[in-house]
């Protein structure tokens, strides 16, 4: 278990030890093991509520009828705990056992230690209590509010702390490939975390992004995809360059290889945000950047997917017996497929048809299920038995995980893709008289339901895989007895003289400053040559002088529409496409965002972008609507809300709300924020008014209210084009 790194390194170089000495010491194989745990138990949870969220678009009953259980709160709550928990403690379980060995020390700090583990784990609690009540801030992927900002970022100072410190106390100076990913993941996961958390607090439990429209928009994917390719990717390909040669008994095919792939990728990842925002209000030369940038990322995305399959070379026929090796083949060839495809979607022609729709969904899930999915199966399956030293319980078991997973992945990424190419075409089509063909937006849904229930089928499949892997898991535990403190010695220095010592990086390999401090000065690059221009020259950002500020009781109606996650189905970016202008109306500009803390734009039409439905309906067609969708869009697969007819607006935190958007500089005079609830009353009496005439009895304090108000606004500050629709 205390392998040299000289045994995985390419050459197999000789080593010239120094020794002044053995040292005896002792791994900690514990913490380990508690990581592992709380792996599979998030894993299982973060999966069982993706089941239930896709048969819930499927069959709205499935919602359940009260406000903690909609898919539009539920969600957030499914891609935290599968990212952050079942990923997030994948990644501590596999560092926290590679680390020590290759630095052939035991971690700096047991507590350090410890306060990780379970810093992490009462985060995650946190976000499990608040999301579902629709505290969140609504951005994709750093959904939690700033109290939880501000542990996450203590916790991973402290994991920083206790791997740095590990680091400087090493015995082996060289530092293997897969310690460089490991710095590069903590220092840029602290920059984008801190970057993109910039939000001022309004009460405790609610802020703003200091951040507005565009440039928000632009912060936000810039960490949302850097997100998946520094938390997601780095981490794993670390992993993957300790794990997989352990597993195949085989050395990495190429030193020089993971040398490009290292440097390349952090340079070059950090660039493609922009590729979330094609078509959209952000300026054209920043979506430009974005997609030349996501094109050149398919090299060394493939040099290390490359270099995983070919350490395989001369071991392929244990693949056939060994189910962890299965795994990983999986795992490595999911993560070459999302980073083709990664760069095709970047590709306006491409992303025109596919952005929006399920197909991002589907790529997302082969990355997910087969790339973090199966590697981190396959280092439980590989770490249990040597934590407890003893035999896998059954190989059996391990094979039969391994083919309901992958049925699981084929059963939801095919359907999906499916439901993706009939969305976008659907969306463009047009008659010979040269009108919408599908012009009822919900027609487009409908069709693509059976897929939905495809995909719910597949994550049973790959769920069921996983508690097999628990059953068998917990036997091999049954088995043997954990060995918390493993033995091992080692030199207490230990000097490598090798092949590659006289290579132009070795000087690096053995300089954990010098290696932050030029992994951070690459990954600094992309985002201020993006970020300065976006925030400093003016004309990235038009304004227009008839938008103004939200109302009081729009505001409110605003917030109400991110506690419930309708930013989850519904879009708010008409794109410049004749297909979306004549179904929507005019096509959205970068000033009509100025005042919009936090962007809203969305990533994803289950329904309707609805930039532009101010005006277009009665007060009384969205209050029927969010009471009973399907008595205006009959077959509608949208949840109801009723609670918001029964619970009032929260004017306690109004004023509150305005001051601090006053801060953030949108323009509400101090007679006005003093009077703020006097004008929320007398436009909400103006709504209540108007829906009596209809014959509708509504209290003015009602949240219904509030939301009718925002979505009455949305779109009306420029004059808007008549729709088809």
């Amino acid at each position: 278990m205390s392998t040299n790194v000289a045994e995985v390194l390419e050459n197999a170089p000789s080593r010239t030890i120094d020794r002044a000495g053995t040292d005896t010491f002792f791994y900690d194989n514990k913490i380990v093991r508690d990581f592992g745990i709380a792996t599979v138990f998030w894993g299982i949870a973060g999966m069982l509520i993706g089941v239930i969220i896709a048969f819930q678009l499927a069959n709205p009953d499935v919602n359940m009828g009260n406000q903690y259980t909609t898919f539009g709160r539920v969600r957030p709550l499914h891609t935290n705990a599968v990212i952050f928990a079942f990923v997030g403690n994948a990644i501590f379980m596999g560092v926290y056992y590679s680390l020590q060995r290759l630095c052939k020390t035991r971690m700096y700090s047991d507590l350090l230690s410890k306060l990780n583990f379970w810093g992490w784990q009462l985060i995650i609690v946190s976000a499990v209590i608040t999301l579902p009540l629709g505290i969140t801030t609504s951005k994709e992927y750093a959904e939690l509010e700033w109290p939880i900002d501000i542990a996450i970022t203590l916790i991973w100072v402290v994991f920083g702390w206790n791997m740095f410190g590990t680091i400087a106390r090493r015995r082996e100076k060289h530092m293997y490939v897969a310690i460089w990913f490991y710095i590069a993941t903590f220092l840029t996961v602290a920059v984008l975390h801190i970057v993109n958390s910039y939000e001022m607090p309004v009460n405790f439990l609610k802020s703003y992004s200091g951040y507005a429209g565009v440039q928000d928009a632009l912060v936000q994917w810039w960490y949302g995809h850097n997100a998946v390719a520094f938390f997601l990717t780095t981490p794993f390909l670390g992993l993957m360059y300790y794990f997989l040669p352990k597993a195949a008994n085989r050395p990495v095919y190429s030193y020089r290889l993971s040398i490009i792939h290292f440097w390349s990728l952090i340079f070059i990842y950090i660039w493609a945000g922009p590729h979330h925002l094609l078509y959209t209000s952000l300026p054209d030369w920043a979506q430009s950047l974005g997609v030349a940038f996501s094109v050149m990322l398919i090299a060394p995305s493939w040099g290390g997917m490359i270099n995983g399959l070919l350490t395989l070379r001369g071991a392929w026929d244990k693949v056939r017996e060994e189910p962890i090796l299965k795994f990983m083949v999986v795992a490595i060839t999911a993560y070459g497929m999302a980073t083709f495809e990664g760069p095709m979607l970047s590709l306006k022609n491409v992303n025109a048809i596919a952005h929006f729709t399920d197909w991002i969904v589907a790529h997302v899930h082969v990355g997910a299920l087969g790339w973090n999915g199966f590697l981190t199966f396959a280092m439980l399956y590989w770490l249990f038995p040597r934590l407890y030293k003893t035999e896998l319980f059954s190989k059996k078991m391990a094979n039969a995980h391994f083919w309901l997973g992958t049925l699981g992945i084929l059963f939801y990424a095919i359907p999906m893709y499916w439901a993706g190419f009939t969305q976008g075409l659907m969306w463009k089509q047009f008659t010979a008289e040269g009108t919408l063909q599908y012009s009822n937006f919900l027609e487009t849904v409908l069709q693509i339901v059976p897929m939905y229930y495809l995909r719910g089928i597949g994550g049973v499949l790959y769920l069921s895989g996983v508690f097999l892997m628990v059953y068998n898991l917990y036997k091999t535990a049954k088995s043997g007895s954990l060995v918390a403190n493993e033995r091992t010695e080692a030199p207490v220095v230990v000097k490598t003289e090798s092949a590659n010592a006289s290579h132009w990086h070795a000087w690096i390999e053995k300089r954990p400053t010098q290696m932050a401090i030029w992994a951070t000065v690459a990954i600094l690059i992309g985002g201020l040559v993006e970020f300065i221009p976006a925030f400093v020259i003016k004309s990235n950002v038009p304004t227009i002088a008839s938008v103004k500020p939200y109302t009081s009781l729009e505001l409110q109606g605003r917030d109400l529409y991110i506690k419930e996650g309708c930013v989850n189905c519904h879009t708010q970016m008409v794109r410049p496409f004749r297909s979306e202008t004549e179904r929507y109306g005019e096509y959205s500009k970068a000033g009509e965002f100025v005042y919009d803390h936090n962007f809203l734009w969305g990533s994803k039409r289950t329904g309707p972008d609805l930039h532009r439905v101010g005006g277009k309906y009665p007060h009384s067609w969205h209050y029927h609507h969010m009471m009973d969708p399907t008595s205006m869009s009959p077959g509608s697969i949208m949840p109801a809300y009723p609670w918001l007819f029964e619970q009032e607006i929260d004017q306690s935190t109004t004023q509150a709300k305005l001051e601090t958007l006053k801060q953030l500089g949108v323009p509400y005079e101090d007679e006005y924020i003093a009077n703020a609830n006097d004008d929320l009353m007398a436009q909400a009496t103006e709504i209540t008014d108007q829906l009596a005439k209809e014959g509708i009895e509504i209290k003015p304090e009602a949240e219904i209210v509030a939301l009718i108000a925002y979505l009455q606004r949305l779109g009306t500050d420029i004059k808007v084009k008549e729709t088809q629709e």
